[in-house]
């Protein structure tokens, strides 16, 4: 039996599909492509770019807040604080990172920010509570929360109220509000006021000075301000440091020459002279003989430097150094030390006064009384304008200006202040007679009152003038010789007498001490020419005479009370200062207690006027 045949099974033959070489390679090109192009952007963002994308990440989240620099400290010579800086708090706000709700509408519970961009919801509430923290109205505050750019945009800094007391800021951060924040700044104190305010100056609500040393010295004083970058969550509130905080540098300590005691005593007396005198104002400057250094200076009206919001511009003028004037009879000195220089008259040479009056070219120089016949020592202790006009007109016109030019006239004192007045002294080639005759008395010149203390410098010198300075020396700079020290000492000893009886100075005198000084007083220019009811008062001078340590120069601006000579308004302030700041310096007396010498019942107290 046959066995049974299985079926034959059919062959299935299967086709393998092959792609087309260029296909493989073309489809894996692509993909290296693509793999370069990740490659190349992420290289970009990463390494070329990267700034870029810090900066937005840094912007959403890191702040870098300024480290404020404390303020260098200005002393006077023995280390006494006159200007320092105390450390304030100032509140400040991003509009950015607040929305104020509709009045009604509060914060959820629990509130998170959709976005990093979002801003944190305020409401009227918690305005509220801010304005009242802050001592300032509701509408204020909200004002400045809605601050916008001209692009529109809402600004991340913007000042609430600055320079508060720690203590009141402090309350202002307790009510953990959103966008709220507090700033450590310094804010300038002056311990003396209206004292030292034409010294010193002030600084704007930003610490930079606008005013005296504080403004001439700002790069010294100021510092440098350090920085902290810092992390804020999405509430706005300070999370963390993210660098290394980089600390400010404080400014530098700046010691003037000022004396403090000094400058309190020559303040107060030229207040008084000026409130008793019904004077306009007024002007004083204190000066070591030896150094140059400026011991005081002060003026008045004054203003306080701690209320920049109520300053008076006015107040603000610094008459000692930038306000000029016609120095009167305080110039003949000067002239005289010039005229004995020459060799062409000695003390004892007589001077013609005789009438008490000289025409010249239409005008009429005129003394108060009629001295007759003078020695120049004499026309000097007088203060007779006719005899020092005399004396004045048989000196060379170039001799005269190169001796007054000498001494400083007609350039700024250098003392290194804001705004120091040149005055005005005119070519010799340009003078006429009556001109080189007025001015050797004190008409047709203007000099600032710290111009006519430095030029006194001659006479406590033996004849030298020296800088004049705000800084405190060790050891005197180096002058220049104007005079010698013979004709120094003859005219010195004119100052002297003209500060006893017979002299112009008579109030000027202190106890225990010989004084030398020379008195002035000098018309105004008004509307068409000199007034007659408009002075200025002063008088300068130094002591003790047998070797000078002080030079005081008074100015009274337009007194109006019983009398306007220098000697009477401006002579007795000299006279306080000058007592007051020998003995507080140690300075020993050169005279008896009793070398007050003051005009006879019945000898007149000799006026003067030019």
């Amino acid at each position: 039996m046959n066995a049974p045949t299985q079926p034959r099974t059919r062959q299935r033959f299967v086709q393998q599909l092959k792609l087309e070489r260029w296909r493989v390679w073309f489809i894996l090109a692509g993909l290296m492509i693509l793999f370069g192009v990740l490659i190349a952007r992420g290289f970009f963002l990463q390494i070329m770019d990267e700034g870029f994308l810090q900066q937005q990440g840094e912007a959403r989240y890191a702040r870098t807040l300024k480290l404020e620099a404390n303020r260098g400290m200005i002393t006077d010579r023995n280390g006494e604080p006159l200007a320092i800086s105390t450390p304030v708090q100032s509140v400040w706000v991003s509009p950015r990172s607040v929305k104020l709700l509709p009045p009604g509408q509060k914060r959820p519970a629990g509130w998170e920010p959709s976005s990093e961009k979002e801003p944190v919801p305020m409401s009227r509430e918690e305005l509220a509570q801010l304005a009242k923290a802050v001592d300032m109205p509701v509408k204020v505050v909200e004002s400045r929360l809605s601050t916008s750019r001209k692009s529109g945009d809402k600004p991340d800094f913007v000042w609430l109220k600055r320079h508060m007391a720690p203590q009141d800021a402090k309350k202002v951060l307790e009510l953990n509000l959103p966008g709220v924040y507090a700033q450590t700044e310094y804010r300038r104190y002056y311990p003396a006021g209206e004292v030292t305010a034409h010294i010193l100056g002030f600084t704007n609500i930003d610490g930079k000075g606008q005013e005296g040393f504080e403004l001439t010295r700002q790069d010294m004083l100021a510092g440098k301000s350090g920085s902290r970058t810092v992390i804020r969550d999405r509430r706005g509130f300070i999370v963390e440091d993210i660098s290394t905080i980089i600390p400010p540098k404080d400014g530098e300590t700046l010691t003037l020459s000022i004396d403090r005691r000094i400058q309190y005593l020559a303040y107060r007396e030229l207040k008084a002279a000026v409130e008793a005198n019904k004077a306009l104002g007024g002007g004083i400057v204190v000066l070591d003989a030896r150094t140059g250094e400026v011991l005081a200076l002060a003026n008045t009206p004054s203003y306080n430097p701690n209320s920049r919001a109520r300053i008076d511009p006015a107040r603000r003028r610094n008459r000692a150094v930038t306000d000029l004037y016609e120095p009167g009879s305080t110039m003949k000195p000067i002239t005289i030390a010039t005229a004995l220089e020459s060799g062409k008259v000695t003390p004892s040479t007589v001077i013609d006064t005789t009438g008490g009056a000289m025409g010249m070219a239409g005008y009429t120089i005129k003394d108060t009384h009629n001295y007759g016949a003078l020695t120049v020592e004499r026309v000097l202790v007088k203060s007779s304008n006719v005899g020092t006009a005399r004396i004045a007109l048989a000196q060379d016109r170039e001799f005269l200006w190169q001796h007054y030019d000498a001494i400083g006239f007609g350039q700024p004192p250098r003392t290194g202040f804001p705004g120091e007045a040149s005055g005005k002294l005119r070519a010799w080639k340009t003078w006429r007679p009556v001109e080189q005759a007025t001015m050797a008395y004190g008409y047709g010149i203007s000099v600032s009152l710290m111009q006519m203390a430095r030029a006194y410098q001659v006479f406590a010198t033996d004849g030298e003038i020296r800088p004049v300075t705000f800084t405190k020396q060790v050891a005197p700079l180096p002058g220049k010789r104007v005079f010698s020290p013979e004709v120094v000492r003859e005219v010195r000893l004119m100052m002297e007498k003209a500060t006893q009886p017979g002299g112009t100075g008579t109030r000027a005198q202190v106890v225990g001490y010989r004084v030398a000084g020379k008195t002035g007083t000098a018309k105004k220019v008004g509307i068409g020419g000199y007034t007659e009811k408009r002075y200025v008062g002063s008088f300068v001078g130094f002591a003790p005479v047998s070797d000078p340590r002080l030079i005081v120069a008074v100015m009274i601006d337009e007194p109006h009370g019983d009398s306007y000579y220098g000697g009477t308004v401006a002579g007795p302030a000299f006279s306080n200062v000058m007592a007051g700041s020998l003995r507080m310096l140690g300075v020993p007396p050169d005279a008896p207690t009793d070398n007050i010498l003051l005009p006879g019942q019945d000898e007149p107290e000799v006026p003067e006027e030019t």
